[in-house]
């Protein structure tokens, strides 16, 4: 909502400065965002760190400091120090879920001497006890209802994933018998759940029902009855097939188990939740008989999960395993539901944390703008993390940088394959197209977007490069604010709509919109760029060269940028520290023509006429192509009065196609070598 103030006021209350921030790392990094959108950094990074300092495993505290350009190196973040952290506090939450087992156990067993037994009960004492958080499992209980045990089940048992208690449809039968009383089987709290082959007993059963809202039973014959009325015209309901294949597997399935939704009491692995889908491997725990006569007879738990359920088999119907077998893999903890091995932790996190190094180091180098060590470090990727969505994207993202827009396709491509429904890196690719002038791929990719998802800015930045393509500027500005109202936060958004403007000349409104884009991101180098080309075509020198000079501190890599630097020292008549920018720049990227061209101006304007020749020389090999090339090379050769080879260059530049004040230009110079020399001199 874009309430900075109000946030932080939440998270750091104005009467309580020394209050600790809420929920641990998460909060911190709530707090970071608010300072870094409020353009206090230094605080911000102090609030990144300490997210990283409480959960080694927030990614994307690491991933805004290495924005920030704060960030340390991914193998001291990610390195000995975050397991042991990780350890630390997985041990302390498996041992505060242990205690809150025991305890709920405790509570139990203490009020369940109070009750009385399930004979005892009659139909209507049991309308009055009958549970809001239950369900229906038909069946032949023969009027007795069935305990599931759930969060105050003994350490020694089975921890089962909790679920959502979805509402079904009456279900049908399994037999020609009469459908079962319904059968209530979970606990007021309605938290947990377990199958049918937990240890259960009539006094346990009812203390299951106690305190739940009330709920009227149907008679048994009326309930056949209705049920033959709803479904005898239908085909078989989903229900009935289950019901069937459920039959069919009695022999050999032990137990369902189910797990969705969030369990309240949920633990940690590390400092990162495990979801219900997380671990689906349980032990099936000893039962008694009483439970495989009434499974014989057709009792069935129907336990749902909107993503899957696991079924463990077994030798025979509910079998009786024997508790030698939960230790075989040594000492064990209850989390979450799941049995987990210590050293299995221990190897997880080894895992997990070698391969955000990987990750870590290779965005770090790339938000450094060091393209060339992040591609080296993303190669050191095992293939199946190479070749995914994200990784792929920042691959593109570094060729971009390096300029070799080629490759960057190439591995946007690549990106859109694997994961075709992502829009990470979507507005870089649609530039690349831009600069390759794929008119057709970048529209198409600009439809794509627009079809997976018209509420993000990525998909009208990639429609606004492509009517910036075809030179509609105002329809490309159009869609590029699109972006921007869309998420105003979005700074290449900004830096975009800046371009349009200058390209129609409109430069108090691009000053603004790159200022925007600063404000957003002030490491957002393209802006400090952009700047600087406003102010070097208004001929301000010297505020040009300040914000080159500061994009150069950003991206020092960045040849282009070194190029357009030295253009400004030269400007500022200051020729020698120009020079030696252009040797920057040509050492940068020897395929760039730009900075060997400005570098041959600055020798001829120096009146070094051999070695600006030799330059232009060498770039004629790397862009033969190039009208302005043979034009310097025309100019220069009429100063040396060279007037046959002045001509013969200057032909060959307007054989280019050079642009309509290029070509005014040229012909002027032309014009001027069949005069007499005072006269050109005079002219």
């Amino acid at each position: 909502m874009d309430l900075l103030n109000e946030a932080e006021a939440a998270l750091c209350p104005a009467n309580e400065p020394i209050a600790e921030v809420p929920n641990g790392g998460a909060g911190h990094y709530l707090l970071g965002l608010v300072y870094r959108y409020t353009d206090r950094r230094t605080n911000a990074v102090h609030h990144f760190k300490q997210a990283l300092s409480l959960d080694p495993l927030l990614w994307t505290a690491y991933e805004e400091l290495c924005i920030l350009g704060a960030a340390e190196e991914a193998a001291a973040v990610f390195g000995e120090g975050a397991a042991i952290c990780i350890q630390k506090q997985y041990l302390h939450h498996t041992f505060a879920s242990h205690n809150s087992h025991v305890s709920e156990e405790d509570r139990n067993l203490t009020s369940s001497r109070n009750l009385v037994s399930a004979e005892e009960v009659s139909p209507r004492q049991l309308k009055q006890l009958s549970g809001n958080n239950v369900r229906e499992v038909p069946g032949s209980c023969q009027g007795m209802t069935t305990s599931v045990r759930g969060a105050g089940q003994p350490p020694n048992g089975v921890y089962h994933l909790s679920l959502y208690n979805t509402p079904s449809p009456i279900a049908t039968q399994f037999s020609a018998a009469a459908p079962p009383p319904l059968c209530r089987n979970l606990q007021p709290n309605g938290s947990n759940t377990s199958t049918a082959a937990a240890d259960s007993s009539p006094r346990s059963t009812i203390n299951s029902t106690i305190q739940a809202p009330r709920r009227k039973f149907v008679d048994e014959g009326k309930l056949r009855k209705i049920s033959g009325r709803l479904f005898s015209d239908s085909g078989p309901r989903r229900s009935t097939r289950l019901a069937a294949e459920a039959g069919a597997n009695a022999g050999t399935n032990a137990a369902s188990v189910a797990g969705n939704g969030t369990n309240n009491s949920s633990k940690y692995l590390g400092s990162s939740k495990l979801s219900s889908a997380a671990f689906r491997s349980v032990t099936v725990r000893k039962v008694p008989n009483w439970a495989n006569e009434n499974f014989d007879e057709g009792m069935r738990n129907e336990v749902f999960d909107d993503c899957r359920s696991n079924i463990v088999s077994g030798a025979g119907a509910l079998p009786s395993v024997d508790n030698k077998a939960l230790d075989q893999e040594g000492a064990t903890m209850p989390c979450s539901g799941v049995l987990l091995n210590n050293s299995k932790v221990l190897t997880g996190t080894a895992e997990i944390l070698s391969l955000l190094r990987l990750f870590g180091e290779g965005y770090r180098l790339s938000c450094m703008y060091r393209c060339q060590d992040a591609l080296e470090v993303y190669s050191k990727l095992p293939h199946k993390h190479y070749n995914t969505g994200w990784v792929l994207s920042q691959v593109g993202k570094a060729y971009f940088e390096l300029v070799d827009y080629l490759e960057a396709d190439r591995a946007f491509s690549l990106a859109r394959r694997v994961s075709p429904y992502s829009l990470e890196g979507m507005d870089v690719y649609s530039t690349v197209l831009y600069h390759l002038k794929e008119g057709m791929k970048l529209s198409y990719l600009a439809r794509e977007l627009i079809s997976t998802d018209r509420l993000a800015p990525q998909s009208w930045c990639a429609i606004g490069n492509c009517y910036s393509l075809q030179k509609d500027h105002e329809t490309a500005l159009k869609n590029f604010q699109r972006a921007v109202q869309l998420d105003s936060k979005f700074a290449y958004a900004h830096t975009l709509c800046a371009h349009e403007y200058v390209a129609l000349e409109e430069f108090e409104n691009g000053i603004r919109s790159y200022q925007s884009a600063l404000r957003i991101d002030s490491r957002h180098y393209n802006a400090w760029y952009g700047l600087g080309m406003v102010y070097l075509r208004q001929e301000k020198f010297e505020f040009a060269e300040h914000h080159f000079r500061t994009a150069c501190r950003i991206n020092p890599s960045s040849s282009i940028i070194m190029s357009y630097l030295g253009t400004a020292l030269h400007a500022l008549k200051r020729n020698s520290e120009a020079l030696e920018m252009m040797e920057r720049a040509i050492l940068a990227d020897r395929k760039n023509p730009l900075p060997m061209y400005q570098k041959a101006k600055i020798l001829e304007s120096l009146e070094s006429f051999d070695e600006a020749l030799e330059v232009l020389e060498e770039l004629k090999e790397y862009a033969p192509r190039e009208s302005s090339v043979y034009a310097l090379m025309g100019m220069i050769y009429k100063r040396l009065n060279m007037n046959d080879k002045a001509m013969l260059h200057f032909g060959l530049a307007l054989d280019l196609k050079p642009s309509a004040t290029d070509v005014a230009t040229i012909k002027a110079a032309m014009e001027k070598l069949h005069l007499p020399d005072e006269l050109a001199e005079d002219s």
